[in-house]
Formats: structure tokens, C-alpha cells, sequence
């Protein structure tokens, strides 16, 4: 019977302190209520821009064919290579199948034969001529029948030649199945290598294309950017090019075309756009690298501005609060301008160092 008061003021000086805790709590609580948090109205610079993702790429990039079919027998470039107009790039050897071959001979001797019976012919011509017996005009005629039986004949050896040598020479020029390059620039890709077949360019036929390239002096950027975005940006727009290989590097550039029809991509509606590019800021630009295009819709500097969040847009008006004092505040009407949707430019109702309070946060219970 003595142990029982002790039992009993063990749990009074328990309940207690429990009692206590919650009083501190709560006291802490309704401070953290009281406490106002505020941001200070300050001078910035504000950016409205439209994001275009894409890649950098060659203004004009040649695919490189053949007008003559063949295999690839000599390669005289490998990728990277800097290549002038005219220099050559590889030599498609002629692969002609044997009907090709017998045809092509047998044509040959066929304008050897013709050749043979104009010359004949001609000659015994040229004598009736001299003693009067024919008129100087069918003379005439019969010398333009020989002189086009012996082109018939040159034109047939030098397909021969060019079927099995792959070269030939007509007067002082030698035409030879060797491919050369179109523009001056680099090699940007090769599809092909030695012995493979070679397809020719026709009028009815792709043809195999033989290798890319370009001038890397004139580079663009090629992205899209989102429908949201497209009305409000205009060509000759600046641009600031962010380049994921090359982080750091300030590449600048202005909007030389937005296309006028849109594209599906991962059921988003976008725009192509290009982005001419006037400065490199010393980077080295390679066709591929991928890139993001902040096109600067509009700018304001060193204007008033306050976070976005704490402003409260109502009928098509913007409120704030200011604090009156430690306890209260009021709602002040302010006009807005320029948005980049984190920082927005006041332009009437709030001064430069002017506080205003931060909207209310509601405990998720």
C-alpha cells in the first residue's frame, strides 16, 4: 500500500511534460503562421524565348552519284578529307556483262565494214569526177556519206575502249570513268568501297550515291519548335544556340526560315524552323552535333521585376500583397509587362526595393 502514491506521481509528472510538449508545439506552429515570408521588388533582365530543338547541319550538302554504272575500282578520298572543285574522288571501273562486250565489237566491225565500202567507193568516185563522167554535187554527197561513216566508226572503238580500258581520248581531252568532286568542301560520309556495284544517275533511276559532302563554312541549325511558340517568333529573330558537345561556347545565329506547314512528333504538333548562324564564338561546328535554339522573342533590361508565383491574376488583372504590418496586408493592383514565366516586369504599382509577400502555403494533410 506505501509504493502506490509513488506510481502515482510517476504519471502526473509524465502527463505533465507531454502536456508541455504540445503547448510549445502548438506556440511554434502559430509562430511559423505569423511569420510572413517576402520577396523584394528588384531591377532585372527579363527574356521571352521560344525553344527550338534540332541539329546543326550544312547549308548545302551534295550526295555524290555516277552517270556511269561499273564497280568501284579505285578510291582516292577518305572522310574528312578537304577536297577541292574538280579533284577526284573515285574511279568507277566499267563492268560490262558479255553480250555487252560481243555487241559492242561487233558494232565495231560493222563500222569497219561500212567504212571500208565508203572508202571504196569514194575512190572510185573521185575518179569518174576527174574525167567528167559524175556531177561535183553527188561527188559531194558521197564525201559526206564517208566522212560520216568515219565518225561512226571512232565513235564505236572508243565505246569499246571505254567498255574494257575505262578511259578514252577525244582530241586533246581524256575522258575517263573517274568521278570528281562537284563543289569544294569536305567528305561527310562514304557509301561506298572498292568493288562494289555502281548504279548510274538516269533520268528513270535514283542511282547509287556514292558519298556526302559539303561546305563547312555555311552551317545552319534545322529544328523545330513547338506550336505554342511558332506565332509568336519571326524571321530575322536572334537566336543563342546552346551545343551539347561543346558546353559553354556562346553560338549565335538569326531565324532564315519558318515553314509554313507543321509536322506530327510523339503526337506534339511542331514546326521546322533554320537558324542561320552568324557567330561561333571560336567553337568548331561539326554537321550532327545537337543542339537547342533560345530565339529571343523579346527583352527588357535592368526593369522592376518581382517572381511570377507570388502574383495573383484575376479578370484579366494582376494583384499582389504587400505587408502593412507584422500581423496584416493588403492586396495591391500592379500592371505587368514582359513574362519569361519565372520573373515578371512590373510596370506600375510596386517600387524598387518595396517588399511583397509570398502566397500562403497550405499544409497537405
Amino acid at each position: 500500500m506505501a509504493k502506490r502514491p509513488k506510481k502515482w506521481i510517476v504519471i502526473s509528472v509524465i502527463l505533465f511534460i507531454v502536456v508541455c510538449v504540445i503547448i510549445v508545439a502548438s506556440l511554434k506552429n502559430k509562430n511559423k503562421k505569423t511569420e510572413q515570408r517576402t520577396v523584394t521588388v528588384e531591377k532585372a533582365t527579363i527574356v521571352d524565348k521560344a525553344l527550338a530543338v534540332g541539329n546543326i547541319e550544312p547549308l548545302n550538302e551534295i550526295a555524290v552519284k555516277s552517270k556511269i554504272s561499273g564497280v568501284v575500282g579505285q578510291l582516292y578520298i577518305n572522310v574528312g578529307d578537304f577536297v577541292r572543285a574538280g579533284d577526284p574522288l573515285l574511279e568507277v571501273r566499267p563492268d560490262p556483262t558479255p553480250l555487252e562486250i560481243v555487241e559492242t565489237k561487233r558494232n565495231l566491225e560493222r563500222a569497219q565494214i561500212e567504212l571500208d565500202n565508203i572508202r571504196r567507193e569514194l575512190n572510185r568516185n573521185e575518179g569518174l569526177k576527174n574525167k567528167g563522167l559524175i556531177a561535183d554535187q553527188d561527188f559531194e554527197e558521197k564525201r559526206r556519206e564517208y566522212d560520216q561513216a568515219v565518225l561512226n566508226h571512232q565513235i564505236a572503238k572508243e565505246r569499246l575502249d571505254l567498255l574494257e580500258k575505262g578511259k578514252v581520248r577525244i582530241a586533246d581531252a581524256n575522258i575517263e570513268t573517274v568521278i570528281k568532286a562537284p563543289i569544294t568542301g569536305f567528305i561527310l560520309e562514304k557509301s561506298v568501297n572498292v568493288g562494289d556495284p555502281v548504279v548510274p544517275l538516269t533520268s528513270y533511276q535514283a542511282g547509287t550515291e556514292l558519298m556526302k559532302m559539303a561546305d563547312m563554312t555555311d552551317l545552319i541549325f534545322k529544328g523545330t519548335v513547338d506550336e505554342i511558340d511558332v506565332g509568336k517568333i519571326k524571321e530575322s529573330m536572334t537566336a543563342e544556340l546552346q551545343i551539347g558537345a561543346l558546353p559553354g561556347k556562346e553560338v549565335k545565329g538569326h531565324v532564315s526560315l519558318i515553314s509554313l506547314k507543321a509536322q506530327k512528333e510523339d503526337n506534339t504538333t511542331v514546326f521546322p524552323v533554320e537558324i542561320t548562324i552568324d557567330e561561333t564564338g571560336g567553337a568548331v561546328l561539326r554537321a550532327g552535333f545537337s543542339a537547342n535554339a533560345n530565339i529571343i522573342i523579346a527583352r527588357e533590361d535592368s526593369v522592376l521585376s518581382i517572381p511570377e508565383r507570388v502574383v495573383t491574376f484575376r479578370n484579366d488583372s494582376a494583384f499582389v500583397r504587400i505587408p502593412v504590418d507584422e500581423q496584416n496586408s493588403e492586396e495591391r493592383y500592379i500592371k505587368t509587362g514582359l513574362s519569361d514565366a519565372i520573373t515578371i516586369e512590373v510596370i506600375e504599382g510596386l517600387e524598387e526595393g518595396q517588399k511583397v509577400l509570398e502566397k500562403e502555403l497550405h499544409e497537405i494533410t
